[in-house]
């Protein structure tokens, strides 16, 4: 279970905190990380990004999470590079049983003590250019809600590295990204809400949301303001 109003809280954080960085970057992606471990409950989380087609360690919130991105990067094995491979979301109950699948990373994992991992992808549109990595010390089912946190956080992420180099416009920048934020944070609420009130999956409740939106040329923020402002059921 996520805590809703710390992530409410990091979201507005990005928008306030990173603009004052020069190394936006490397800012950005070590806010990320510290960021998604509080928001979840995590024992750890780092970023991996691609360099001509290989993943190489960015950042890790501790000594823990940083030995085992270097543990992927060495062997070019593990949840992110799957992710990052695939393009989809990789999610692990309990990695140190996945021996088989990452030799390598597993015996990492099971000599650090981390059971349950998942590798999120992070896109420049279609393109995956790195990857998320969260941690849990005990086995983890992950749940939609703490994937749809992780994406949504890697996104606000990516989007200020991918921006970096038009920080001379800094005040436009920051107004598009607090736009793009304000957009996310309505849609994740009545995703939210959806799902409570249908008892479906939060991607179910974020497709039933979509149809509304199609069905009424609406666009989805639209839809999603309605349903948190004055109680729209889709």
């Amino acid at each position: 279970m996520y805590d809703q109003r710390l992530f409410m809280k990091t979201l507005s954080r990005f928008s306030v905190v990173l603009p004052e960085h020069h190394d936006l970057d490397a800012a950005a992606l070590a806010e990320l990380t510290r960021s998604v471990t509080a928001v979840l409950g995590l024992g750890g989380s780092g970023v991996t990004m691609a360099e001509e087609g290989q993943l190489q360690f960015v950042t890790a919130v501790s000594p823990d999470s940083k030995e085992l991105e270097r543990s992927q990067e060495e062997h070019q094995e593990g949840p992110c590079r799957d992710a990052y491979e695939t393009g989809e979301v990789v999610r692990v109950t309990d990695v140190r049983q996945e021996s088989a699948r990452w030799p390598d990373y597993s015996a990492t994992a099971t000599r650090l003590g981390v059971a349950g991992v998942a590798g999120i992808p992070m896109r420049d549109g279609g393109e995956v250019i790195g990857a998320l990595n969260i941690y849990s010390r005990e086995p983890r089912v992950w749940s939609d809600e703490d994937i749809a946190v992780a994406v949504v956080l890697a996104e606000v992420a990516t989007s200020y590295v991918l921006n970096a180099a038009k920080l001379h416009d800094q005040e436009q920048l920051s107004e598009q990204l607090q736009q793009a934020l304000e957009s996310r944070v309505v849609i994740e609420q009545a995703k939210g809400i959806t799902a409570q009130r249908k008892s479906v999956t939060v991607d179910h409740a974020y497709q039933l949301m979509r149809g509304h939106a199609r069905n009424n040329h609406a666009s989805l923020r639209t839809v999603a303001e309605a349903i948190v402002g004055v109680g729209l059921q889709v």
